[in-house]
């Protein structure tokens, strides 16, 4: 996966799995026996958060498990189906460039992660717990907010606050531009402009606008992960652009 430090995780896993690691105890004729794993509780719930993570982004829905233990239960196998899981991403882990290139599916992925942080700020806390449409209106809103800060306005926004920003026209008092390329008088500087300034239009009315009337409807992930790229591609200009006051 684009972006995956996959020796990281490998290591992360493999410190779970060793942790986790069981074996029984006792003696079944005098005092019985017992589930003992090789870490310590403290060390497993430290390692746990990572490993969390790393199964959301490889086993979509294990959260959907049973995962309880009854830990009165001295024959009880605490941990082991975490364990499990945390096996089971090994192997995909292990084995992950060797089935995508024998499968055909060997494209580039993209990763919500690297995509500029406006946006990836905006939605990765709603993203994480699968509201992806909420997701895509906080990055949205995180955008809006930034550019603001940035044009160091407040009395517009979304599609205005966008066009006026992106204006081929000079700055004017109160009204700063973003130019993307030096303002040479071109027609590649106007077109430049103007591109940036349609683009965002699309962005509010295709995207923005949608979302407004659908607050009851969850979008599927790849819809969201996609919108979320549209966003950067804008977030990345407006963050890039000089911005110019007027004289």
């Amino acid at each position: 996966m684009t972006g995956v430090n996959l020796d990281w995780v490998v290591n992360q896993l493999d410190i779970f799995i060793e942790l986790t690691k069981g074996h029984w105890e006792g003696n079944p004729e005098d005092v019985g026996v017992w589930w003992v794993v090789e870490g310590d509780e403290d060390s497993i719930k430290l390692q746990l958060p990572v490993v969390e993570r790393i199964l959301d982004r490889y086993l979509p829905g294990w959260q959907k498990e049973d995962l309880s233990y009854d830990r009165e239960d001295p024959q009880e196998q605490v941990w082991a189906k975490h364990r499990n899981l945390a096996l089971r991403v090994r192997g995909i882990v292990d084995r992950e460039d060797e089935v995508r290139k024998n499968l055909g599916d060997d494209a580039p992925e993209l990763s919500a992660a690297n995509l500029h942080p406006w946006v990836w700020d905006g939605a990765s806390s709603l993203w994480q717990s699968e509201h992806f449409r909420e997701a895509v209106e906080g990055a949205i809103r995180k955008l809006n907010a930034e550019t603001q800060n940035k044009l160091g306005r407040r009395d517009v926004s979304e599609t205005d606050l966008f066009n006026q920003a992106f204006s081929e026209q000079a700055p004017a008092a109160g009204k700063p531009r973003l130019y993307r390329m030096k303002n040479d008088g071109s027609s590649t500087f106007k077109s430049v402009q103007r591109g940036a300034r349609t683009f965002a239009e699309g962005v509010f009315a295709g995207i923005r606008n949608p979302l407004a009337h659908e607050a009851d409807q969850e979008m599927p992930e790849q819809q969201a992960l996609e919108y979320l790229a549209a966003l950067s591609v804008l977030a990345r200009w407006v963050d890039e652009s000089t911005l110019e006051f007027a004289s």
